[in-house]
């Protein structure tokens, strides 16, 4: 059974479900810090220019193979493969690589739907930077807390996949999607009217060459290249399977063009809310992933209203965490509706409780099974999923997705140009044919050898 019987109800309904899907805590909390580690604003020049040349072909690729094949990505290159080749069994690894990814985000996305409900309550109120961070680790030494929203995000992830592709999904992600889009603007309105908040907008916009000589220029090429993979989550098929869902009105550079302008304007938000912030209270914003977790609530236990500026706060990264969940959780049961020809409400339940039981090491790694240290000193289980699916999954994804589309062994570059270039909007340009077939993979196995080596270095 294919998924072909499905179908989004809207464009606007595709393109919010893909930025939804690409929107996530890595827009958060990551390219944040990411930023300003990296010279402010040279590297926020370099990430655009990483995503024009490398995220965004790769994500057409990715969105032209789902909707050509009308399968979901486990049996979407059966459907384009030349026969007796072996190109489908990446269709398995990327399967596998949305359920791993997912093994680890549903956790994280507890934490911060817990956070939001402390606000709410009043927990935050009138904390010192010590009961700020008791709060963290207390939360992350209590297995039941950890099982408990775990539990509270699978159930209502796949509650709301279960309603079905266009009253579940589509609606929901976009009243979730205007109400996130309005906290973000207002959000970053209080942050700009902070006292000292200028200085923090200079740190994050303005480019500043020491940083950039101190971290290395090539360094900090290898981050703006890395972050724009992994902000457009692209590789493990969670984008193919939206385009599976699409009809062929548009061509596909513009929806991928789309798609990233508004995942990009949400990170670059995200910089506007926190580095202001940060700066007005004297906070460091290099903190890394704490930063979200610890240094965030200490800026609002500062500020006026903080109770009010921190429940928003949180909302708006619950909304983000669970926009991603939606979109990869669909991917996992698409996967399973195409292998079992189950129902989809069968599917999402078995699939939810597959999904509950595979996150719990994650969950437990905090304090149950915090002895098992995968790469030594403080790591997790969570580093550990989190290695295979950045450092491993992503980036060698997309290297087969390049090559699929570019090499005859493939699915070839005409098969995909005529289908990336069906509708109307912007057009792949034939030029583009040696760029994508020796240049862009080359670059990617770079990234993938570099980061390899950095993470063991």
């Amino acid at each position: 059974m294919s998924n072909n019987n499905e179908r989004l109800k809207s464009r606007l309904g595709f393109i919010l479900l893909s930025a939804g899907c690409a929107i996530g805590l890595g827009n958060v909390w990551k390219f944040p810090y990411v930023t300003g580690q990296n010279g402010g604003g040279i590297f926020l020049i370099l990430y655009i220019i990483m995503l024009i040349m490398f995220g965004i072909p790769v994500m057409v690729m990715e969105f032209s193979i789902g909707r050509a094949a009308q399968k979901a990505p486990v049996r979407m290159y059966e459907a384009l493969e030349p026969q007796g080749s072996r190109w489908h069994i990446h269709g398995i690894v990327g399967m596998i690589g949305c359920i791993l990814l997912m093994m680890y985000y549903s956790v994280i996305a507890g934490w911060i739907l817990r956070y939001f409900i402390k606000y709410l309550t009043g927990d935050f109120d009138g904390a010192d930077p010590e009961k700020v961070g008791n709060i963290f680790s207390s939360m992350l030494a209590s297995p039941w807390i950890n099982v408990l929203y775990l539990g509270i995000i699978v159930a209502i992830s796949f509650i709301v996949c279960a309603a079905g592709l266009q009253n579940g999904l589509e609606t929901v992600t976009k009243y979730m999607m205007a109400v996130l889009l309005i906290s973000l603007v207002v959000l970053a309105i209080n942050s700009f009217s902070l006292k000292g908040g200028m200085e923090g907008l200079e740190f994050f916009l303005m480019p500043d060459t020491d940083r950039i000589k101190e971290t290395g220029l090539a360094s900090v090429l290898m981050s703006a290249l890395n972050q724009s993979f992994f902000t457009l989550s692209i590789g493990i098929g969670s984008m193919a399977v939206f385009g599976s869902y699409i009809n062929k009105e548009r061509r596909l550079l513009g929806e991928a063009v789309n798609v990233s302008l508004l995942d990009t304007f949400v990170a670059v938000m995200a910089g506007l809310i926190i580095f202001p912030a940060c700066f007005s209270y004297g906070i460091d914003v290099s903190s890394g992933p704490s930063l979200l977790f610890i240094t965030m609530p200490n800026v609002f236990s500062n500020m006026a209203l903080g109770r009010l500026w921190g429940g928003m706060f949180f909302l708006f990264m619950t909304f983000a965490a669970l926009s991603t969940a939606f979109a990869v959780y669909e991917n996992v049961i698409a996967n399973f509706m195409e292998l079992t020809g189950m129902s989809r409400k069968k599917t999402c339940l078995i699939c939810g409780i597959g999904m509950f039981v595979l996150a719990l090491p994650c969950a437990l790694g905090f304090n149950v099974w915090s002895g098992f240290k995968p790469f030594g000193g403080d790591s997790t289980v969570l580093d550990l999923e989190d290695f295979i699916v950045s450092n491993i999954l992503l980036p060698g994804g997309s290297v087969v997705y390049v090559l699929f589309c570019t090499l005859k062994c493939g699915w070839g570059w005409d098969n995909f140009i005529r289908e990336a270039n069906t509708g109307k909007g912007l057009k792949v340009p034939g030029w583009l044919k040696y760029y994508m077939r020796y240049f862009v993979p080359a670059v990617l196995l770079l990234v993938l050898i570099v980061g390899l080596i950095d993470f063991f270095k």
